[in-house]
């Protein structure tokens, strides 16, 4: 008999942790912003920050790797698409955004979208961005418009000069070309604003897949 107690209560601890488990992830899927990373770089506009102070909370107790991901991506769109007041605010909103999406991939890492958010929330401060570059491209692949996005990235950092996402990236520009008349005047304008090590990277990648591309990119 004696035996019987903590083993009902151990039961019954055990039911009402599931319980709650189970109330946050439906609670999560009521507040889940309803804007992922790769929203970011596909001209979506980002939710109105008013409404992501719920979102935000279920965030803090939750390990749903969606929830924590649509969170963050709707912090960084707030960062990356809106003005900010002052440059102090902006660095610390920049910070915050930063800190969640590491704490949504370090849940859910197979999410390539997330991890060029995280390298363009560092590249608008000016931290090393090649890291994050890297596993977005090791983490799986990406629509066209994330992929541009990427380009546009690589292209326009000192992660151009990087032998191993130098190559990486010449799949992005495949797809972009294959795309070409949409994603033409794009490049261009990509390769009008890149560094000299983009420039060589979009010139020496347009060489390989598309040599009528780069006889119009010599006129620029």
């Amino acid at each position: 008999m004696n035996r019987i107690v903590p083993l009902r209560i151990i039961g019954i601890c055990a039911a009402l942790v599931l319980a709650l488990y189970a109330g946050l992830g439906f609670f999560g899927d009521l507040v889940r912003p309803d804007f992922r990373a790769g929203d970011l770089f596909s001209g979506v506009f980002p939710p109105d920050d008013v409404n992501l102070t719920t979102a935000r909370l279920a965030a803090r107790f939750s390990f749903d790797g969606d929830l924590l991901a649509n969170d963050a991506s709707a912090r960084a769109a707030n960062v990356l698409h809106r003005p900010a007041s002052d440059t102090t605010k902006r660095s610390e909103e920049n910070k915050a955004a930063q800190d969640a999406v590491i704490s949504a991939l370090k849940v859910s890492p197979i999410r390539p979208a997330l991890w060029l958010t995280l390298s363009t929330l560092k590249a608008q401060v000016g931290e090393p961005t090649t890291p994050a570059l890297k596993m977005s491209y090791l983490t799986g692949a990406v629509p066209v418009d994330v992929a541009f996005s990427r380009v546009q990235t690589v292209t326009s950092s000192v992660a151009a000069a990087d032998d191993e996402i130098r190559l990486l990236a010449q799949s992005d520009i495949r797809s972009a070309l294959a795309n070409r008349a949409r994603y033409a005047p794009l490049l261009i304008a990509a390769y009008v604003q890149a560094t000299p090590q983009g420039k060589s990277l979009l010139m020496e990648s347009a060489q390989m897949i598309d040599p009528k591309f780069r006889d119009i990119l010599l006129r620029y």
